[in-house]
């Protein structure tokens, strides 16, 4: 058995275990992942002083634009949130909803929530003027997420949700929706 594998088993285990267990794993998986966001920021940050590159922006406009980012990604990562916690579950994979989630964001892409963080990353790099975070850590975060989703949570959600979920892959776009999808509801 391949440590891929191993690591779908596990996280297929908790998903499907009781809530109690559920829900004292779930802290740990929410602080393993704000500790990769933040570990990508502070690495940038590094970076940028040893390169000697930093506030690569105007502070008024840096501003502007990372308030735009911040918008977009507090409504994606807040509404995914409040659907998850509707449907009695979480954002972390170890404690999801006990069924596919197909409303709010979840009707439009798949991972709003990670399109959300993505946002996030963005807009902390305008604000901060970091050019490494900007062209090198968030693209590599979102390759690293992009990984991730294909190699593990897509196959553990297969494994759990089934038919529903393929039916759904098939018509529900990764992490941008199609305009015809937008203007159609």
């Amino acid at each position: 058995m391949t440590l891929k594998t191993k690591w779908i088993k596990f996280i297929y285990n908790l998903a499907t275990s009781s809530r109690k267990i559920r829900n004292f794993f779930t802290p740990f998986g929410a602080f393993f992942y704000g500790l990769v966001i933040f570990s990508f920021v502070i690495i940038a940050l590094q970076v940028d002083k040893l390169i000697g590159v930093t506030d690569i922006f105007p502070k008024s406009l840096s501003l502007i634009l990372a308030s735009l980012f911040f918008l977009v990604a507090f409504i994606l990562i807040g509404w995914s949130v409040l659907v998850f916690f509707k449907s009695k579950g979480t954002p972390v994979p170890v404690n999801p909803p006990p069924r596919l989630v197909t409303t709010g964001p979840y009707a439009y892409v798949r991972n709003p929530m990670l399109a959300g963080v993505f946002a996030l990353l963005f807009g902390i790099g305008v604000l901060l003027g970091s050019a490494s975070l900007l062209v090198l850590f968030t693209p590599l975060f979102i390759l690293i997420n992009v990984w991730e989703i294909k190699a593990i949570e897509e196959p553990e959600l297969l494994k759990r949700l089934g038919q529903d979920y393929i039916e759904y892959r098939k018509k529900t776009p990764m992490f941008f929706p199609s305009l015809g999808k937008i203007f159609k509801r």
